[in-house]
């Protein structure tokens, strides 16, 4: 792995992202207004505040999961990858420069949501907004090493999209956003325990808890980020150069 050819592979990544615009749209428009959404679907500031907290962490891991999943399906299809194999670059190289220009992507995606939701919303947390943005961008890139990871089970956009409810949501239902984990059956608590959005959620209910960072949020953010480069180390495993 070259720090060269990957910090060239995420600058080649990040110019491609900006021509497309109706993606940039995607990671920049469509969280903020969610979470307007969100707040003019409760009454109560208190209910707000608490959900759209833990969105502030669950949206970039959606939208990047989906984004990087079709965009590296597209360079398999296209011969692109093939071609690209057969330079200098490796597969770790690809797979963390794609890494990193999602995860810069990201933490501007994370920039303008939380602004939006402290300063045009009126979301209020104890713990410093900084905190959120940290833990919404380690949160997507666990959802850009996802989605790098099935995409190499995938021959088709549709079949990308198909992890989606796999991968995702399952995560979603037992992240504590609808249901108290301590409160869920034993077995589910168990499942709960395993899958990162878990822990990213904790990280985000810590913040809004706590006005000081907590040892609890640290280790759950330790586990997230740890739970990235397992899925990007397991997708420079089994990516393949193209797609017949």
């Amino acid at each position: 792995m070259s720090p060269r050819i990957t910090a060239s592979t995420a600058g080649r990544v990040l110019r491609q992202l900006r021509h497309d615009r109706r993606t940039v749209a995607l990671l920049l428009v469509v969280p903020v207004a969610l979470l307007t959404l969100i707040y003019f679907m409760y009454d109560t500031a208190r209910t707000f505040d608490r959900i759209a907290l833990t969105m502030l962490g669950i949206f970039p891991f959606v939208i990047m999961f989906l984004v990087t999943s079709i965009a590296m399906l597209r360079e398999r299809t296209s011969g692109t990858l093939e071609r690209l194999l057969t330079t200098p670059l490796g597969k770790l190289d690809l797979l963390f420069g794609y890494g990193i220009a999602f995860g810069l992507a990201a933490a501007v995606q994370a920039s303008v949501a939380v602004a939006a939701a402290f300063w045009l919303l009126g979301l209020d947390t104890l713990g410093n907004p900084g905190l959120v943005v940290l833990i919404a961008v380690v949160d997507a890139v666990l959802g850009v090493a996802l989605g790098l990871f099935c995409s190499a089970f995938a021959r088709t956009e549709f079949q990308a999209v198909q992890f989606l409810p796999v991968v995702v949501i399952p995560q979603l239902l037992l992240c504590g956003l609808f249901v108290p984990r301590e409160r869920m059956a034993g077995w589910l608590q168990a499942a709960s325990d395993v899958f990162p959005l878990s822990y990213a959620v904790d990280a985000l209910t810590q913040v809004g808890r706590s006005t000081e960072p907590t040892g609890t949020m640290w280790w759950d953010l330790t586990v997230v980020a740890g739970a990235a480069v397992l899925a990007l180390t397991l997708a420079a495993a089994t990516l393949r150069r193209r797609t017949a």
